[in-house]
């Protein structure tokens, strides 16, 4: 039996998504103008994959068949997962996605495995709907996550040093900011959350009038940071968060770049268009730039409160045509495999190089997989790989595709 599986995969439409990037990527039509804020690869209950293709093989006892991955998975999780990975985690454990920013993402961080458990039985118990929208928890785990550049994108994480958040609220010089150097002087970054969030509704407004009517002319050794904060005063007026670029660090990547953010780092994706694999989780906590729910209580109850600045991460050369982007993380593994530009003809193949269960999306290019049975994937297209596998894998054609596996085997140590 083949272990390929062609999937057919959810699209959400938040608002903060691109009408363009993710069905250009797809090479389909956006009928009504959505934004497409992401596409979601996996087993995930809230926008699980579906199976492309109907498999009579795969028939259930009572006649039904698999028509989801989870369902798929269900059949038989030593075949499908490995018995490495499902002794592991149970489940398939990462959750891959297109990621589209077309408008800022809210400023956010995500529980350690400990805390979402916590968070996730009391929340249980208290009777909150899964998916009522005061609701923190949707599952009992924890969401580090890996982004992969597509195009230039730009994104917020982790507090800066308090020397540099010092010098640009000086530099900003509103007396509306007086509570805020105080307060981190005194209660470090814990404090001056604290403060910012205490704000009175008419200072907030004061601040996004401020932010909105000064030129970033003004502040010539911070443009970048005034434009940010400007913009998000146009998008959230009174919302405390659009000073998010003077406390948290700025950061851009190049397409073919990366960064990891791990648990209880505030962070936002500001714009671009990229591929994300994370723990399957879809828990997070907000702290502004968003008209969602905002809990400041369980988001300062999960955050770590010191500075870091996540390392842009390379992509690392590592066999013919493939390179990896390392993340201290056992649930997922992220590489991209590619042939030269007008190589890969049908007679070369590649081995596929990951063991354990993975999840393709093809970027560019055509690819066909063969494991005795034949798969051909085009731009945008995505297929589940199973663990346990009848034949060698080998790939064929002229293309460049990202690959999801677990990290049980290439972990590295944390940065």
């Amino acid at each position: 039996m083949s272990c390929l599986f062609k999937l057919d995969n959810p699209v959400k439409n938040y608002d903060w998504g691109s009408p363009d990037w993710i069905p250009q990527f797809l090479n389909m039509p956006n009928k009504d103008g959505q934004p497409w804020a992401e596409l979601w690869m996996g087993v995930h209950p809230e926008g699980p994959s579906l199976l492309a293709t109907k498999f009579p093989a795969l028939l259930a006892k009572g006649g039904e068949e698999a028509g989801s991955l989870p369902e798929l998975i269900g059949r038989d999780p030593s075949r499908y997962l490995g018995a490495k990975t499902f002794s592991a985690y149970g489940g398939l454990p990462f959750l891959f996605k297109l990621l589209a920013a077309g408008k800022p993402l809210s400023i956010q961080a995500h529980p350690d495995l400990a805390q979402a458990k916590a968070g996730w039985a009391r929340e249980n118990a208290l009777g909150i709907p899964i998916r009522a929208p005061n609701r923190n928890y949707r599952d009992a785990n924890h969401k580090p996550e890996l982004l992969c550049a597509l195009t230039p994108m730009i994104a917020m994480a982790g507090f800066r040093e308090s020397g540099e958040i010092i010098r640009r609220l000086e530099a900003f010089g509103s007396p509306l900011l007086g509570s805020l150097k105080p307060a981190l002087l005194s209660g470090g970054f814990r404090g001056f959350l604290d403060a910012l969030f205490a704000l009175p509704a008419e200072t907030r407004q004061g601040l996004s009038d401020y932010a909105r009517t000064r030129g970033k002319s003004d502040f010539p050794e911070y443009a970048e940071e005034w434009k940010l904060c400007a913009h998000f005063a146009e998008i959230y007026p009174g919302d405390p968060a659009l000073l998010a670029p003077l406390y948290l660090n700025l950061l851009h990547l190049n397409p073919g770049e990366a960064m990891f953010i791990p648990a209880g780092i505030l962070h936002a994706y500001i714009h671009g268009f990229g591929v994300e694999l994370m723990a399957n989780s879809d828990n997070v906590l907000r702290g502004g730039l968003t008209p969602k729910h905002i809990d400041l209580q369980e988001l300062k109850g999960i955050l770590g409160f010191e500075p870091f600045k996540p390392e842009i991460l390379k992509p690392q050369a590592s066999a013919q045509g493939l390179t990896r982007y390392p993340a201290p993380c056992g649930e997922f593994s992220l590489q991209k495999l590619s042939t030269k530009a007008g190589a890969g003809s049908t007679d070369e193949a590649l081995a596929f190089p990951v063991q354990g269960p993975a999840i393709v999306i093809v970027a560019q290019g055509e690819v066909t997989l063969d494991d005795g049975e034949k798969l051909t994937l085009k731009q945008g297209e995505s297929a589940f790989i199973a663990a346990t596998r009848e034949a060698p894998l080998v790939l064929r054609g002229s293309y460049s595709l990202f690959i999801a596996g677990t990290g049980l085997d290439t972990m590295e140590k944390p940065r």
